[in-house]
Formats: C-alpha cells, sequence, structure tokens
C-alpha cells in the first residue's frame, strides 16, 4: 500500500462517485477504479458499496476513511515541521485549550515556553473532544481539557493535573449572591449549559452532577461557550456552573458563590500523543508540572 493509495480513497470516500473524484486528482476514471480495486483486494476488505445510484462507504470503509485523513493529516504537519527546521525557523508549538483553563495558569505557561525555548506558540480553542482528534492527526502537541474521553485510546495519553473547585455564577442582584448556596437551591433555578455538542463534555458533567444528587434542574439553554453563559447570567435568564480560576475574569453583572457541599470539582487534564517526548515537549511539562505543584501548594488561586 502507498500514499497515493489513501489519497485516491480519501478523494473517493469524499465525492462518494468516481467521475468527480478523479476529476478532482486530475486523472481519468479507469485508472482511479483499479487503484481503488487493488487497495480492496490488498486489504481483503470491501470499503465500497457499488449500486446503480452511485457509491456509499461500507461500515469498514467508513472507519479506513477516518483513520486515513489522521495518516495524511499527520503526514502534512510532519512536512511542514521538517520544512521549518530546514529554513531556520522556529519551532512551532501547537496547544490546544478549552476556555475556562485560559483563566488560569496557561497565560504563564505561554510566556515560559517561549521565553525558555524561543519556540512560536499557537493557540487553539477546541473542546477535549477535538483535542484528541488534532493530536492524533498532529494538528497539536498538547491539550488541556476537563472530560475523560473515550476516543484517547493508545494514540494519545490523558493525565490528571489537578481538581479544581466549582461555583455558582449567579446574576448579581440575586437574594442568595452573597452566601454559600446548596444543590438542591440550585436545582430550583434555571441552568444554561455549556458547551453545546455531542458528549462527552462539561455541560454533562454538570448535569449529572444534579442528577447524581436525585435532584431535577430545568435547562434554559445550552450555548456554544462559557463567555455566552455568562453573558446570560448577567442578564439574570439563570445560573451556570463555573471551575474556581473563571472567578477572576470579574464579569460584570454577576456574582460568583461557592457551593455548600464539599468535593464537587472539576478536572483539568492533560492530552498528549503517547510517543516518546522530545526536548520541546520536555520543557513544556516541566514548566507544567511546575505550575501544577505551586497551584496544589497555594501559590495560585
Amino acid at each position: 500500500m502507498e500514499l497515493r493509495h489513501l489519497r485516491y480513497f480519501c478523494a473517493v470516500a469524499e465525492a462518494k462517485n468516481m467521475t468527480r473524484a478523479a476529476e478532482k486528482l486530475f486523472m481519468a476514471q479507469p485508472p482511479l477504479t483499479r487503484q481503488i480495486k487493488q487497495l480492496e483486494e490488498e486489504m481483503g476488505v470491501d470499503l465500497f458499496e457499488r449500486q446503480a445510484r452511485g457509491i456509499t462507504l461500507t461500515k469498514a470503509g467508513e472507519h479506513f476513511w477516518k483513520q486515513a485523513q489522521l495518516i495524511l493529516e499527520k503526514l502534512e504537519s510532519s512536512i511542514e515541521e521538517t520544512q521549518r527546521i530546514h529554513t531556520g525557523e522556529k519551532r512551532l508549538f501547537r496547544i490546544g485549550f478549552v476556555p475556562s483553563v485560559f483563566y488560569g495558569q496557561l497565560p504563564l505557561l505561554i510566556r515560559r515556553l517561549r521565553q525558555t525555548t524561543r519556540a512560536e506558540v499557537e493557540l487553539h480553542e477546541l473542546k477535549t473532544g477535538e483535542q484528541v482528534e488534532a493530536l492524533k492527526a498532529g494538528r497539536l502537541d498538547i491539550g488541556f481539557g476537563r472530560v475523560l474521553m473515550p476516543s484517547a485510546d493508545e494514540d494519545v495519553t490523558q493525565t490528571l493535573l489537578f481538581r479544581e473547585p466549582m461555583l455558582a455564577a449567579l446574576p448579581i442582584n440575586h437574594p442568595l449572591a452573597g452566601s454559600k448556596m446548596s444543590m438542591a437551591q440550585l436545582a430550583e433555578l434555571p441552568l444554561i449549559l455549556y458547551p453545546a455538542g455531542p458528549p462527552p463534555t462539561f455541560a454533562n458533567i454538570c448535569r449529572d452532577l444534579f442528577t447524581s444528587r436525585g435532584l431535577k434542574v430545568k435547562v434554559a439553554q445550552q450555548v456554544n461557550d462559557i463567555q455566552t453563559a455568562l453573558g446570560l447570567v448577567a442578564s439574570e435568564m439563570g445560573f451556570t456552573l463555573v471551575p474556581e480560576q473563571v472567578k477572576r475574569i470579574n464579569r460584570d453583572g454577576v456574582a460568583f458563590v461557592s457551593l455548600e457541599e464539599e468535593g464537587i470539582t472539576s478536572p483539568v487534564i492533560c492530552s498528549q500523543r503517547a510517543e516518546a517526548s522530545d526536548e520541546m515537549m520536555t520543557a513544556a511539562m516541566t514548566i507544567v508540572n511546575e505550575l501544577v505543584q505551586n497551584r496544589i501548594d497555594g501559590k495560585y488561586p
């Protein structure tokens, strides 16, 4: 099997039509059909179902398409990085993050990493699941999120850095905004969840905190990001749950309230490719581990 087979297969899988795929590849259809047939024969698997109306991927074909895309994306990323090294450009270090992590020590990590390695740091705001897929494809070097993902198989490792307390974000004029609140009290108010998207996400974690205690909660809105959720809180449309770091943004119209129950926390998780660390990754993790220890020791909020 050669790389061209993967490119040909992905083009056909995307177009779901041999003629259109051949046009996109600037080749005739018969040679493309032969290449796909050779690929199927080599694998011993039918990747496409041939029908009068066209072709569709088999279940095996859908799986192989996803893997082939990851291989090609990782190859492209590796080539780009190699070219940067050859031309003497700064090493590119790509960090994925969920917004609530950015309010903590992530900016300090970025600043110190740039100072110690002179790397060009590139930031990507991604949900934890999106970080895992980007790591597999070579589009990220490290990710910081809040959810353990089933999709993080042997290719990606996830490490719990620490757990931080959860707070309730309430409208500033709410009668209970100045005191601790119980989960039962919160369950009586409209809940704003974030982010939107398929599970597992931080929204599922928040909802489970109530259902695991036998509490029913009314979801007023589910939005894409934490800033939108806090904007709705400030508009007095309900409350939301946030990690402790978020209170550092001092959002107008929002009060951050501690919870009566102990042990209600949100994890901060580091995701990496399961491969040997290079010099850049070693430097990054040295800084990460120091920042985590400082937080555990109470040097950071």
